[in-house]
């Protein structure tokens, strides 16, 4: 008969040591109650099916069921959206404009300081931007840079190509203060411009563009067109065709198009509705030529009213009287 040998310990698992008779075939060190998972803590010799199979159950993760996957989306769909960005519902069917290019002029946000931005501006502007971003409208905006430089009106002697570089990085300014203020109220923004400077905004793709809206974000242009010698205003009328905007909004300090200044002349008289064509015939200052040639174009109505009264972003888009429209109409004053 062959001398005894004992088993060699069961050092991974620390099971029941048992032989196929279901004798002990080892020698019990210290038998602890179970560990939780159905077995000892300790024992020395050769585990059984039984423990084995224990074992696995123990160490072999759970696929999730059908039943515990439900349960788990269903448990994150309702998980509490995020304090820092706002929850926003789908458009209501009262609004008229549902997408809108909304323009931004930077005499608008400095208010009644002679450069720079007025705080209480750009936070009303913001609080108006956020009212209609709540209510579910798809907003993209274009501002301008008149509050810190302008090329058109640069230094004497300064390359007029130069001066627009320089007005488009007053546009980015104002546009990086503007997403602050949005996003310290819990807007989530983006900024693109067309100039790249990836380190602080993104560059200008207009399918990323689309899709930022898709996704209920705001979207800031900045750096105009990316080209000399165009307006903010062309600008903005570009943005508003490439984005399949429903309306364009300039947003100003008055409540309208006038025959002349209203700020000089007691008299002036107000515009209701305009056609493109008498806008270019009549030469009123709505915009320069090449925006609103871009407008009639594309047919998109403009809207010019005055954002500092509380509300008339979302009245507009609501297809309320605030300013004036101008769009296409025949010559009886009719819309097309």
């Amino acid at each position: 008969m062959p001398a005894f040998q004992p088993a060699a310990p069961c050092l991974r698992a620390g099971v029941a040591c048992r032989d196929s008779h279901g004798q002990l075939n080892g020698s019990v060190a210290d038998v602890h109650p179970t560990n939780g998972r159905g077995f000892s803590s300790f024992i020395f010799g050769s585990p059984t099916v039984e423990d084995l199979r224990a074992m696995e159950s123990a160490f072999t993760p759970q696929r999730p069921t059908l039943d515990t996957l439900d349960d788990s989306m269903r448990a994150s769909s309702s998980a509490p959206t995020p304090a820092h960005y706002s929850s926003n519902a789908p458009p209501s069917a009262k609004y008229k404009y549902t997408r809108v290019l909304l323009k931004i002029s930077g005499e608008a946000l400095q208010g009644k300081l002679g450069s720079g931005v007025d705080p209480s501006v750009l936070n009303l502007v913001a609080e108006e931007i956020a009212e209609a971003h709540r209510a579910g409208l798809q907003l993209a905006v274009v501002v301008g840079g008149g509050n810190y430089f302008r090329g058109a009106t640069a230094p004497k002697g300064m390359d007029r190509a130069q001066a627009d570089y320089v007005g488009m990085l007053a546009t980015v300014m104002n546009a990086l203060l503007l997403q602050g203020a949005l996003e310290t109220i819990g807007v989530e923004t983006r900024v693109m411009t067309a100039i790249e400077m990836r380190e602080v905004a993104e560059p200008y793709i207009r399918r990323r563009a689309i899709r930022h809206l898709q996704e209920r974000r705001v979207v800031i242009f900045g750096a105009g067109t990316g080209n000399p010698f165009f307006t903010t205003d062309t600008a903005a009328a570009l943005r508003a065709a490439e984005m399949n905007a429903d309306v364009f909004m300039k947003a100003t300090k008055v409540d309208g198009v006038y025959d002349c200044d209203p700020m000089k002349h007691r008299h002036a008289k107000k515009y209701e509705k305009l056609s493109y064509r008498q806008v270019s015939f009549d030469g009123l200052q709505v915009m320069d030529e090449t925006a609103i040639t871009l407008c009639k174009e594309n047919n998109i109505p403009v809207l010019v009213f005055n954002v500092m009264e509380r509300g008339n972003v979302l009245r507009a888009a609501e297809g309320q009287n605030v300013g004036t429209v101008v769009e296409a109409m025949e010559e009886g004053g009719q819309k097309h």
